[in-house]
């Protein structure tokens, strides 16, 4: 039987559960703090009341979550060439795509979809702060049909596909990533952003704690009592050793939840990649839509022989400010063979460095000055806070400064930018060396600016303007930059290539 996708169809009937759960959660989510408060402080004789309102919210939780499920419905207008959603339980709203505009579809699985034995179906447009339309329940085989149906909308010369057909034809399995390199990756990359997750957490951790005192009107001096006491315990050495074990298991952890069974399937001249453990996602990446790609490495990943990719597509300024990496996707632990197949496909080729560019030692002035002026400022707050003794604080300041100087100096010495015909690569890090590839096409504005006082030394910085992002260079020739910026417009202008 041939499915209709022109007449408004609904979603599972299990949607019911999942439209209910995601309403729960959201009020959980808000009233987590006035809830916690009154169940500590919940007299015996309250119990009943306070159950039958819980009981109350639940039920119209759940009449919320129906209602959202009835008015949900989604179709294809071939005359107008759109996809078309109508949702809303008291105000009502119809949000439709041009298909043309459609950019990546995702098939995607919680917990509880996969409880249930449903799917959602996440639909992006170029330009977007957040995904345009989410059908949160889903059959799977419905799913692959509408999504190969959005993607490859407008192709006459395809058969009409029907539920009996199978949606993934000439596919074959181009990358499976084992659970011996995910351990390698989950041991050798994300440091920085592990370390952020946790001081995120301390401080939420902590704040959350002192609210508790206040509320329950216990004596703070006791409970710095305490800290001090079990901090004389524990030296330096341990807690940085402890901190590192950490540090390395939330990596291991963080690694497979999210890339468990990764699997990249090379479909017609696209890539399906598949993963997760608990939220299994399913990913067409489109190689066109590709706005810049790129791959890095460290010393540990080096001799292990793997490095992590980065695909990002289009979005829009809030996500690139507010979400850095919300638009890209990741292929975790690959080795050399397999990003040069994957450059192949993404870029038509594998891209080589033309003429090399390097940043004026005012780098590394700018780069001295801002770790010194943030050292001052911490210590600062320190004393004037009174938290501890500065003069505790000294062996830290050696460490941190030997820790910089480093990262300084390696930072000026990878940064680079290689220009030829076809690509533009922009080599950066420290510790992670990061290649980012972009095709002049690609290239949406240039800025090209410099500061008064850089004028006698003739330098400048460039940052180049994609869809994705942006890439600078930073304290480059002043006199080179501004012919390259002629050069990449006259090739913008002259191409006849799209951006996506």
């Amino acid at each position: 039987m041939r499915l209709d996708f022109t007449t408004p169809q609904r979603q599972s009937v299990t949607g019911i559960i999942v439209m209910f759960a995601d309403t729960f959660q959201g009020v959980v989510r808000a009233m987590w703090v006035p809830l916690l408060l009154i169940l500590f402080k919940l007299k015996q004789d309250q119990y009943l009341v306070v159950g039958l309102g819980f009981l109350g919210l639940v039920v119209l939780t759940l009449v919320i979550g129906y209602l959202k499920y009835r008015n949900f419905t989604f179709y294809l207008d071939e005359e107008k060439q759109e996809f078309v959603l109508r949702k809303g339980v008291v105000n009502k709203s119809r949000i439709s795509i041009q298909l043309s505009k459609i950019q990546q579809v995702d098939i995607n699985q919680s917990i509880i979809q996969k409880i249930i034995g449903v799917y959602s179906l996440d639909i992006d447009t170029a330009g977007t702060d957040k995904k345009e339309i989410s059908i949160r329940a889903i059959d799977q085989r419905l799913a692959l049909l509408l999504k190969e149906k959005l993607l490859d909308y407008g192709n006459k010369d395809e058969e009409a596909l029907d539920d009996n057909q199978e949606v993934i034809k000439e596919s074959k399995t181009f990358l499976k990533i084992s659970y011996n390199t995910l351990f390698k990756v989950g041991i050798t990359s994300n440091y920085g952003r592990t370390i952020a997750l946790l001081v995120t957490f301390v401080i939420t951790l902590y704040q959350s704690f002192k609210d508790a005192i206040n509320a329950f009107e216990i004596d703070e001096k006791e409970v710095d009592t305490v800290f001090e006491r079990g901090a004389g315990f524990f030296s330096a050495g341990i807690l940085i050793f402890g901190l590192l074990v950490l540090v390395l298991l939330i990596n291991i952890v963080r690694i497979f939840i999210k890339h468990f069974d990764f699997v990249m399937i090379k479909q017609k001249q696209s890539l399906v990649i598949t993963s997760g453990l608990f939220a299994k996602k399913n990913t067409l990446l489109n190689p066109d839509k590709v706005q810049i790609t790129s791959y890095s490495q460290n010393y540990f990943q080096k001799k292990f022989r793997i490095l992590d990719m980065n695909m990002k597509q289009a979005s829009s300024d809030e996500v690139k400010e507010q979400k850095k990496k919300s638009n890209a996707i990741e292929v975790p632990g690959c080795n050399t063979e397999e990003r040069d197949e994957i450059l192949r496909i993404i870029l038509g080729k594998i891209p080589q460095k033309g003429n090399q560019y390097r940043s004026n030692f005012r780098y590394l002035i700018f780069r001295t000055f801002s770790a010194v002026a943030f050292l001052a400022v911490i210590l600062t707050l320190l004393h004037y806070a009174e938290i501890g003794n500065m003069g505790l604080y000294i062996p830290l300041v050696f460490v941190y400064l030997c820790l910089i100087s480093s990262l300084i100096y390696f930072g000026y010495r990878n940064h680079a930018l290689y220009v030829n015909q076809d690509f533009i690569i922009k080599r950066h890090g420290a510790w992670d060396v990061e290649h980012e590839i972009i095709e002049p096409h690609k290239i949406q504005a240039i800025t090209a600016k410099q500061y008064f006082w850089h004028k006698s030394a003739d330098v400048g910085h460039l940052i180049l303007h994609t869809a994705a992002g942006d890439v600078d260079f930073r304290f480059g020739d002043f006199t080179h930059i501004k012919q390259l910026v002629n050069y990449w417009l006259y090739q913008v202008e002259t191409s006849e290539k799209n951006w996506m």
